[in-house]
């Protein structure tokens, strides 16, 4: 089937799995940055024991925990991770529920490309103001800010590659392929990271 496929459908996947690849080290960014978030915590409490602080672990932690949600969101949506009710739209026939859940991810796009928006404005803001933080470090919000806001450049980004796959397949009549690009994940899906997981997990314990 693959050689039948049309070049436009080809394209599209190719450009979706280039920019899911940016979104897998994204996420594996955002998972150590938790580890650095933990240890740092961890870090200020034992130096507090002593005397020492940062004097600024609400602060920075925050900005850490703000970070590794926005670096998640695109990796988790091409995963098809997000939480989500579905019991009903799974009852319905094959090429209503691909033309659901197309139109779920426009809505989707359109709550991220607000969200982007917004903090486009508040990252402009803070360079106009030269805003910097409350904490004894005095950061500039800048930083942070522009971090997050990458995190939630990068979901939006993320959406429009997969609805445009998507609405290649409803126009060349794969609405089945649309149905697991974007589909609730199956059992398979699971067992299949779960045995990804595991082998990953043995790949790390190896002599």
């Amino acid at each position: 089937m693959s050689g039948t496929e049309p070049a436009l459908l080809r394209g599209a996947r190719t450009l979706r799995g280039a920019v899911a690849w940016l979104a897998t080290v994204m996420a594996y960014l955002a998972g150590w940055n938790y580890v650095a978030c933990a240890l740092f915590i961890t870090g200020d409490v034992v130096g507090r024991q002593f005397g020492h602080s940062s004097a600024a672990t609400i602060e920075i932690t925050g900005y850490m925990l703000a970070a590794g949600i926005a670096w998640g969101l695109a990796h988790t949506l091409a995963r098809r991770a997000h939480i989500r009710v579905d019991v009903w739209v799974n009852k319905l026939p094959l090429g209503l529920r691909a033309v659901l859940h197309l139109v779920s991810l426009l809505l989707l796009g359109s709550f991220a490309v607000f969200a982007a928006w917004a903090a486009l404005e508040l990252v402009d803001e803070s360079l106009l103001f030269d805003a910097h933080d409350n904490s004894a470090l005095r950061v500039p919000l800048v930083i942070p800010q522009g971090i997050w806001t990458f995190g939630i450049l990068a979901f939006c980004v993320m959406i429009a590659v997969l609805a445009l796959e998507s609405a290649l397949s409803l126009l060349f009549g794969r609405a089945e392929e649309l149905d697991r690009l974007l589909g609730s994940r199956t059992i398979d899906d699971e067992a299949a990271e779960a045995l990804e997981a595991v082998e990953m997990a043995r790949e790390g314990t190896a002599p």
